[in-house]
């Protein structure tokens, strides 16, 4: 079922992106080649579906094919869940959501591949950040999934409940140090200085069962930022209003139900903070105050 579905997707797919380019391919080419081209192209779609089509027939007769779980098709479906909330209800997203439709770059098709990887990986962070029991996830395969950053070492769900999604994907430097910094203080302290964080797909490049794709993180520097780094120092970032704009590439293996089993994410965990001080410059942006104290929190 899961073939047959995924052959006819394809199909669709391949006729969406073929179509914008048939204009100036028949500016470009001979008439007679491009009625050529434009046939084997129809031929192939045409091929795909009929292939696609006895599975999804076989289906029908047998049973009534599986609808797409909603963490795919709604990028807010974890947040209807009744689960252990790590403030008491779900969180409330509608305002990052709102800054999402009004500057993203990539605008999917509803129901596209890139679309359905989009609203997976939304509803796997909601989880992830908010969702204190790792038996109320449902984005993932909680038998398989880890989590790995840069190369490094796969971190378990339970790792990640523990520390958080930046502790987990952030290394001691400069400017932050995962190890002064509790679960709840490293999303205080980036919450506050960005309110809100969108997140977007701009390409995909595979899957499933194997999806790569291209990423981007962007929100407006509001208020100070303040973090404890990898000396223990206390750095204060002045906030420049701005935006913090980052892209990263993730590659995350699926199970038959599109539940992330593993995922390994790519990107520079350095250009945050580097934009940060880009509008104003190292001096007059970033302050080092005094050693923390030992256990003292980060803002």
């Amino acid at each position: 079922m899961l073939r047959g579905w995924s052959l006819y997707r394809l199909s669709r797919l391949l006729f969406s992106h073929c179509r914008p380019f048939y204009s100036d391919l028949q500016l470009a080419l001979k008439p007679s080649w491009f009625i050529v081209l434009k046939s084997s192209v129809c031929l192939f779609i045409s091929d795909l579906k009929s292939q696609a089509l006895p599975f999804c027939t076989m289906a029908s007769t047998e049973e009534a094919t599986p609808a797409l779980p909603d963490y795919v098709t709604d990028e807010n479906a974890v947040t209807k869940d009744k689960a252990k909330w790590r403030y008491g209800r779900a969180p409330d997203y509608s305002k990052t959501r709102k800054i999402w439709a009004e500057s993203k770059k990539s605008n999917h098709t509803a129901g596209s591949l890139p679309d359905l990887i989009e609203k997976l990986v939304k509803n796997w962070e909601v989880e992830a950040s908010f969702k204190v029991d790792l038996a109320d996830w449902r984005t993932v395969d909680r038998e398989t999934y880890c989590f790995s950053v840069n190369g490094g070492p796969p971190q378990t769900g339970q790792h990640m409940l523990e520390v958080g999604t930046y502790n987990a994907l952030i290394q001691s430097n400069e400017f932050y140090c995962p190890a002064h910094s509790t679960f709840e203080d490293s999303h205080k302290t980036f919450k506050r200085m960005m309110p809100t964080f969108a997140w977007e797909v701009l390409e995909v490049y595979s899957g499933p069962p194997v999806a790569a794709f291209r990423w981007r993180h962007w929100g407006t520097f509001k208020e100070n930022y303040k973090g404890v780094n990898g000396k223990g120092e206390k750095v204060t970032m002045k906030a420049h209003g701005g935006t913090i704009d980052i892209e990263g590439i993730a590659v995350a293996t699926l199970n038959d139900k599109l539940q992330i089993k593993k995922v390994d994410i790519w990107f520079d965990p350095m250009a945050m903070f580097h934009q940060m001080k880009e509008v104003l410059g190292d001096e007059s942006v970033k302050e080092i105050v005094h050693p923390a104290a030992q256990g003292e929190a980060s803002a």
